[in-house]
């Protein structure tokens, strides 16, 4: 087996919105804003070269949404999907599977995009399998007001109309090659990769811990469905991750790839943060 770091973009978003009711006083200091309040995010997703399975976990936003939408999202650098597979030698045409954490656009966006004459739209990934679970899917497709602007159609309707969705059950393992982690306090059902590599464990966070700086408890964000479950879930898994000598691997952190927590006197805490490549080779 083999992992890869896989960069789709940069993009910000509102600090406020990210650390819901911690000030900004307190979360500025590991996540800096700018004078709009927006702070740095990546969209850094993962991919599992696994014998004749490449598995790319998550695809970020992709390029099909309109100049107004990106514009809400202050997009930038140069990290690009393509890139970044051809970076380790792969094609998207290459990805066996696609394993979504969940269905939001800056998760799932790259899934789709516009076809030959964008007269409409087809999976960016042909030749894979794309993973959810029914769960989260139905959550998705009947989105309550609160998700609504998060979960596009055209990001997911597609997936289900190629014929190429599947869903994940419990006995993840047999189905994906890896286990997952099912959370519900961001979004119903949201799936966290737990994948066993060069001898350690690594948990793949998506919105369970976007940043080290969202480590201690209250730090919630604001877009999360159940905050108080989301609090439950993190206590439950940081403290099992400290046990356990857990690796965390960081999608939206835009300076911390990867990351180890301790126990302290005021709880869980961040022990390190490295670049993936200074861990595992």
């Amino acid at each position: 087996m083999r992992i890869y770091p896989i960069e789709t973009g940069n993009f910000k978003l509102d600090g406020g919105a990210m650390f819901g009711v911690v000030p900004k006083s307190i979360w500025q200091r590991t996540n800096p804003a700018d004078a709009n309040n927006m702070i740095d995010m990546s969209m850094r997703c993962m991919l599992i070269e696994d014998g004749n399975r490449l598995t790319l976990v998550d695809t970020g936003m992709g390029n099909k949404q309109s100049e107004k939408f990106f514009g809400y999202y202050f997009m930038f650098g140069d990290f690009t999907l393509d890139a970044s597979l051809a970076k380790h030698g792969f094609h998207r045409d290459d990805i066996t599977d696609v394993f979504l954490t969940h269905l939001h656009f800056d998760h799932c966006g790259g899934s789709i995009q516009f076809n030959k004459d964008k007269t409409g739209y087809e999976p960016a990934f042909k030749n894979a399998k794309f993973w959810s679970n029914d769960r989260h899917w139905n959550w998705a497709v009947e989105p309550n007001p609160r998700e609504k602007a998060s979960f596009l159609k055209e990001n997911i309707l597609p997936i289900e109309e190629s014929g190429q969705l599947n869903f994940v059950h419990r006995n993840t393992k047999d189905q994906v090659g890896f286990d997952v982690l099912f959370m519900d306090g961001h979004t119903e059902k949201q799936m966290l990769p737990k994948i066993q590599y060069q001898g350690k464990t690594i948990v793949f966070m998506a919105d369970l811990l976007p940043t080290v700086g969202h480590i201690p408890l209250p730090y919630v964000m604001g877009y999360d469905t159940r905050p108080l479950l989301t609090i439950k879930e993190k206590a439950d898994f940081l403290n099992e991750a400290a046990d356990r000598d857990y690796f965390l691997f960081l999608e939206h952190d835009a300076y911390n790839e990867i990351c180890t927590v301790q126990h302290t006197e005021k709880g869980v805490r961040l022990k390190e943060s490295h670049k993936f490549t200074d861990i595992f080779n």
